[in-house]
């Protein structure tokens, strides 16, 4: 039994990686955004973009994820990647 747990936590440990790479890529993504909304004058904050991703990631949330689960964790996402941008966006 102590080797299964141990199994398990190197398939977790390894997916682990996993999203922090893919929240790198996403990431270098919104600061490209920001990049662009400074040239064109536009606000970092989108309101409406952040309510469509939050529902659009409640409705995709496979069991046993729950969409607030998913809408939690976004949240934090979102609110990184918006401190990021406007950090990133001052620096040019």
């Amino acid at each position: 039994m102590v080797a299964e747990i141990g199994e398990l936590r190197v398939s977790i440990d390894e997916i682990d990686l996993q999203i922090v790479e893919l929240l790198a890529q996403r990431l270098r993504l919104v600061m490209r955004v920001g990049e662009i909304k400074r040239t064109r004058g536009l606000e970092v904050y989108d309101a409406g973009r952040e309510r469509d991703l939050l529902t659009r990631v409640a409705a995709a949330a496979p069991a046993p994820l729950e969409p607030a689960m998913a809408e939690r964790i976004f949240q934090c996402i979102i609110q990184e990647s918006r401190d990021l941008e406007q950090r990133h966006v001052s620096q040019l």
